[in-house]
Formats: structure tokens, C-alpha cells, sequence
């Protein structure tokens, strides 16, 4: 198949497989006779795997430790779950970040609870005074 029919079929971008076939996450195909490549189920399932471990939004180094696991599988796995319990870890970390903002962005929004001209906005005040260096609602 060509890369635009892989493209088209695991939902990854023409240029992202190209990328992966340049960090050597994924083979480089061989060419028709007209000079396009021509990508196999191999390719095909390969994609898949990396997309699927990128939706997980693991990094590509991990992506390319656990493509070397598939490469070795009579290897003991529990450098996978290592590698799953720190996704897990960074994936808690960022909710504990995103929980954070959550409580700061309801903290200026309360700085202004009716409507009123943008020069006496409390959210807008706020935002101001936060890029004068001074404290602000969401930064207590």
C-alpha cells in the first residue's frame, strides 16, 4: 500500500510516518517501480502499535523500548512494567498540575462576576497587575 493509503488507514500523518522511518521506529518500506514506497502489513501493524502507545501518550523512547520488547520476546518484562508504572506516575503528576490550574483559573474567573466594560474587569485587573510582576487572585 502506498503512504497515503497507511496514512489514511491508522489516522497518522503522512510526514509523522515519515518521521518514525527517520528515528527508526519504523522500517523503511521498499519502492514500486514508479518510485513510491509501498508499505506492507508489517508497516501496518507496526503504526498501529506506535500510535496506540503515543495516544497512551508515552514518549518515543519508551515507544522504543517496548518495540525492542516485541523484537525480544522471551526478554523478562518487568523493565515493562517499569516503564508503565512511570507513565503512570508522570500521567498522575500532570493531573495534579492540571487540578492546580483548574483551582487557579476559577480564582481570577470569580474576580469578575457580572458584566461590565473591560476597564473595570477583575479578571483582566488581575492579569495586568500578574504582568507588573504584582499578586494577583489565580497566584495568592
Amino acid at each position: 500500500m502506498r503512504i497515503s493509503e497507511l496514512a489514511k488507514t491508522t489516522g497518522v500523518d503522512i510526514e509523522t510516518i515519515r518521521f518514525y522511518e527517520k528515528q527508526g521506529l519504523l522500517a523503511e518500506p521498499g519502492r514500486m517501480e514508479n518510485g513510491y514506497r509501498s508499505y506492507t502489513t508489517a508497516h501496518l501493524e507496526r503504526l498501529s502499535f506506535i500510535r496506540h502507545c503515543r495516544a497512551l501518550d508515552m514518549p518515543l523512547a519508551e515507544v522504543r523500548r517496548l518495540l525492542d520488547f516485541m523484537l525480544h520476546p522471551t526478554r523478562d518484562c518487568a523493565e515493562i512494567n517499569h516503564l508503565l508504572d512511570a507513565q503512570i506516575a508522570r500521567v498522575r503528576a500532570r493531573l495534579k498540575s492540571m487540578k492546580a490550574l483548574e483551582k487557579q483559573l476559577a480564582k481570577l474567573r470569580a474576580q469578575c462576576t457580572t458584566g461590565h466594560t473591560g476597564q473595570a474587569c477583575g479578571i483582566l485587573q488581575d492579569l495586568v497587575a500578574a504582568a507588573h510582576g504584582e499578586a494577583c487572585a489565580c497566584h495568592a
